[in-house]
């Protein structure tokens, strides 16, 4: 039996007529009548008397529609939940960890502003953790710095970045207008962890112009990178957004390296199967627009 079988009933039970459950419906009286008529067949009850063209409710009956009545309001309390869900369903947000420091707080303020009702659950890690998150279904959507490796998961950029080249105020670089790229293999490094977006492009740009490195310090914050570099244990490339503070304080110095760029593009990222609620939808479009 299904719930039309069950709403035409209470129709029928609340009219005690045939012919005006019917109308009330916009159904025909046929179509009225059948479906009782199958009730009735289906239980193997009657479950109304016809008697002088009148109906009355049987004992089964009135145990019946007890049963349609919870039915019916079990439903709608379902269709209810159900589309609020759809509207204020909770988001699990990962980042890596750039973006998680300088652009992710922005974005889930604005966000809420515009969508109070709808939780956001931040997990920050590299590009490698949060590929990982939403191919197990751990994470519903990623904005990463790095490069994902299965084809399974969507990206679209939103927002570009640059890495810079950071050293401390006591450093030989603070007097070089420019940095041959040559220097570059004689210092230092305080370098992102492998699986990190930072780590992987720094990689490779100096792989594409021949330049050796040394890892001096590998961690997994920026906090610590710009520390580091500040007490003069090294050099390090990062995100220009990351060093900004300590740049205006002079604490930090930023230097451009002969030749050699560090851009690359914030992205976006979701399973390809991943079905995208609204506030989903919407903190994709806002990521979009406000950066």
């Amino acid at each position: 039996m299904t719930l039309r079988h069950f709403k035409i009933f209470v129709a029928v039970c609340d009219a005690m007529n045939m012919t005006a459950a019917a109308e009330s419906l916009f159904m025909s009286q046929s179509a009225v009548s059948q479906a009782i008529a199958e009730l009735e067949k289906y239980y193997d009850v009657r479950l109304f008397e016809r008697l002088s063209r009148k109906l009355f409710l049987t004992q089964a009956g009135g145990k019946l529609l007890s049963y349609s009545r919870h039915m019916i309001r079990m439903n709608t309390d379902i269709e209810k939940d159900m589309k609020a869900m759809q509207l204020n369903s909770p988001i699990r947000l990962g980042a890596s960890v750039t973006i998680g420091a300088n652009v992710l707080p922005a974005l889930v303020a604005a966000f809420k502003r515009k969508n109070p009702e709808t939780g956001v659950e931040v997990f920050e890690d590299n590009t490698e953790q949060v590929e990982k998150r939403l191919l197990s279904d751990k994470t519903d959507i990623g904005l990463v710095e790095g490069e994902t490796n299965s084809p399974d998961v969507l990206c679209m950029p939103f927002m570009h970045d640059e890495l810079v080249l950071i050293c401390g105020n006591k450093h030989r670089f603070v007097n070089l207008t420019v940095i041959q790229p040559q220097e570059l293999e004689k210092e230092d490094f305080i370098i992102r962890e492998k699986g990190s977006g930072t780590r992987k492009m720094f990689e490779e740009v100096m792989k594409e112009h021949q330049l050796s490195w040394k890892a001096a310090w590998t961690c997994n914050n920026a906090d610590t990178i710009k520390a580091a570099v500040i007490e003069g244990l090294g050099v390090s490339v990062i995100s220009k957004m990351a060093v900004a503070k300590e740049i205006n304080s002079g604490e930090l110095y930023m230097k451009r390296i002969e030749g050699v760029r560090f851009d690359r593009k914030f992205k976006i990222i979701y399973h390809k199967n991943k079905y995208l609620t609204v506030p989903m939808r919407n903190l994709i479009a806002l990521s979009k627009m406000i950066f």
